[in-house]
Formats: C-alpha cells, sequence, structure tokens
C-alpha cells in the first residue's frame, strides 16, 4: 500500500509539494494537468514536465486522477470514437511517464454536488455539507443565472451560472436515455480503452457517484455493491477496476463499505478513504478520518482492504478546513495531514497484528 495526497498543479493548489514531502509516511501525489479540453490528448512534453517537478521534491507521480470522459462518449454519440482515439492516445502517454493508475468517472454532467462548502461546525472547524432538499432546488432544468448567484454557500467548480444553459440541456438528454443504454456506452468505451491501459501498465478506476442517489433524473452507475458488481463484469481485463471512495458510497447509511471492500478489494487499485456523519438517509455532513467523528469505521474499513489483499494506492480524502487554513473546500493540508497519518497508523497496526498472527 501506497498513502499519497492529492495535489493540483501550476498554482492552483495552496498546499506545496515541500509540505506533502514533509508529511510521513506519503510517498507521491494524485495529480493532473488541469486546463486541457475534455476531449484532447494530454500532451507528453507536459507529463514528463510535471513528472519531474514533482520528483524534485522527492515525490512519485504514479497515479492521474482524472482524464475527463468527454459527454458525447457518455451520451454514446456517432462523435465518441474520435474523443476514445484521444483518450487512447493519452494513456499511451501516461504509460510512458510511469503513471500505474487513473482514476477517473462517468458521471453525466455532474461530477459531484454539494449544499455548502464551509459548513461550520461546534468545534469551529468547516465541512464541506450536503442537503437534499437545497441542492435538488438547485436543478439547472428550473433554475435561473441570477437565483443561482445567490444559492448560499454554493460555488462547486463546474457549476458556474454561465453554464446553467448547457447543464440543463444535457440533462435533458439523459432523460432520453434507459440504463440499459448507458451501461452500454460504459461498456464501449471500457472495449475500447481497457486494451491499451493494459498495454500501458494502468489500471484504471471509477470513481463511484457522488452522492450515489438520483439527482435530476441522471443516471447512476457506480452507487452500490449489486452495481459495482455489474460494472466490474462488463470486463475481467485486470485494468478495469474501482476507486473505492468511502464518502461517496458512505453517504448512503445503506451501503456497507467494509462489505463492498471485502468483496471486490481485489478490484481497486486506489481508495479514497474519509468520514461522514449522516443526518438522514440523504443529507450529510463531511466529517474528520476519526472513525468518533463520523458514522464510518476507519478500522474496519482498513481491515476490509487488507483482508482482500488490496496493494494500490490510498489517499486520505475531503478534509476539514481546522486551524484558520483557507484553501480549495476539501484540500487543505493540515487535516488530509491528520487523516493521512490516522490511517497510516490503522494500516500499520493491522499489519503487525495479523504477522503476530501468524507467528
Amino acid at each position: 500500500m501506497k498513502m499519497i495526497l492529492r495535489w493540483f498543479p501550476y498554482g492552483d493548489d495552496s498546499v506545496t509539494l515541500q509540505q506533502i514531502r514533509q508529511t510521513p509516511g506519503v510517498s507521491g501525489v494524485a495529480t493532473c494537468i488541469p486546463n486541457i479540453p475534455v476531449g484532447e490528448v494530454w500532451p507528453l512534453d507536459a507529463l514528463r514536465a510535471l513528472k519531474a517537478d514533482i520528483a524534485d521534491y522527492g515525490l512519485e507521480m504514479e497515479v492521474i486522477e482524472s482524464v475527463n470522459v468527454h459527454e458525447d462518449i457518455k451520451k454514446g454519440l456517432d462523435t465518441r470514437d474520435r474523443y476514445i482515439e484521444a483518450y487512447i492516445q493519452t494513456l499511451k502517454h501516461l504509460g510512458q511517464v510511469g503513471v500505474k493508475c487513473l482514476c477517473y468517472n462517468f458521471m453525466p454532467v455532474i461530477d459531484w454536488a454539494r449544499s455548502d462548502l464551509e459548513y461550520a461546525l461546534p468545534d469551529g472547524s468547516t465541512v464541506m455539507a450536503y442537503r437534499h432538499v437545497e441542492v435538488a432546488m438547485l436543478n439547472p432544468l428550473t433554475m435561473s443565472a441570477a437565483m443561482h448567484r445567490k444559492a448560499r454557500g454554493y460555488s462547486l467548480p463546474g457549476w458556474e451560472p454561465e453554464r446553467l444553459e448547457q447543464m440543463a440541456a444535457d440533462i435533458e438528454f439523459y432523460h432520453s436515455i434507459t440504463p440499459e443504454q448507458y451501461w452500454a456506452n460504459i461498456k464501449y468505451f471500457l472495449d475500447a480503452v481497457l486494451p491499451q491501459a493494459e498495454a500501458s501498465g494502468i489500471r484504471m478506476a471509477i470513481h463511484p457517484d457522488d452522492p450515489p442517489w438520483q439527482l435530476y433524473g441522471l443516471p447512476k452507475l457506480i452507487n452500490s455493491l449489486e452495481n459495482i458488481r455489474t460494472f466490474l463484469a462488463l470486463s475481467d481485463s485486470p485494468a478495469n477496476g474501482l476507486t473505492l471512495c468511502t464518502g461517496s458510497l458512505g453517504a448512503s447509511p445503506k451501503n456497507n463499505i467494509p462489505k463492498i471492500a471485502r468483496e471486490v478489494g481485489a478490484r481497486v487499485p486506489f481508495a479514497h478513504v474519509r468520514n461522514v456523519k449522516h443526518l438522514s438517509d440523504t443529507d450529510f455532513n463531511e466529517a474528520a478520518h476519526y472513525t468518533p467523528c463520523g458514522d464510518l469505521n476507519m478500522f474496519d474499513i482498513m481491515l476490509a482492504l487488507y483482508d482482500s489483499g488490496f496493494d494500490g494506492y490510498i489517499r486520505p480524502d475531503h478534509g476539514r478546513m481546522i486551524w484558520g487554513e483557507k484553501a480549495r473546500p476539501g484540500y487543505g493540508l493540515y487535516d488530509r495531514a491528520i487523516g493521512a497519518n490516522y490511517l497510516l497508523g490503522l494500516w500499520e497496526a493491522i499489519s503487525q497484528l495479523k504477522k503476530r498472527e501468524q507467528v
């Protein structure tokens, strides 16, 4: 297992590579090249330069998060093949610079949703929060740009008011797609790109839907153990895997995360491990990683991953803003560093106990 942190390059991150390097037990970063239009090839020279910058601080660039899938591929349009070819070329380039894992998603239109990016907890820290009624009211199909600007605490990347019209049109398009058609679209994509991923030594790891329930009538693929089974059955390629995001799946109290980890852990090259506090079946606050701070048992999750033979990458996921830090929501340094070492401590304790059991 390798512990890494998410890092956004080229001035898009308040957290520095030097700070990440000083975090005990962290060997690398999950990163990306921002501002490349979706559907375009990631240039090899740019990837080599990014890897060199990261290596200068003694860190590895073995995980990319993420190469976004063009909406035409998700929609199954006639234009999808040109975007798939670009994706395949990007996979070739990623393999050439030593990338071993690619986290991506197949969520239509909207990657993730929250109702508040700075919800204040009683201790004065702030977290991202989700209230289903509030998010449902932000439906781009019915909401004007003026109303969107007034939405309390809401400034999610990709939800800019100028995008509302296109978002609404895309949402309407997906209302005409059956679940079977959407599954067929992801299979078409997988059948095309997985051979190159295998050849490049890259394990692809799809990210779960966030939140894991119906929103604006959009299709949901990766939101339950049943659907994860369906997805993994689309291809038995060793390059076809899951990003186990405990916060995304765990937002629903119906999802048993340790059970999921035990069953499919061998198909998990990447794990985002974080905690959530349920307020109802569809409302939650993100929480500190420490088990008593939320409703997910971090020990049971890490034990399930260990027992499944997990040998991939783990990163602490969305952290709180603490100690006066101002940073990209969910991606400050302090709370994620605490989370990383908490998870490393659990992993070390589990591995030591397992070794002693064998003596």
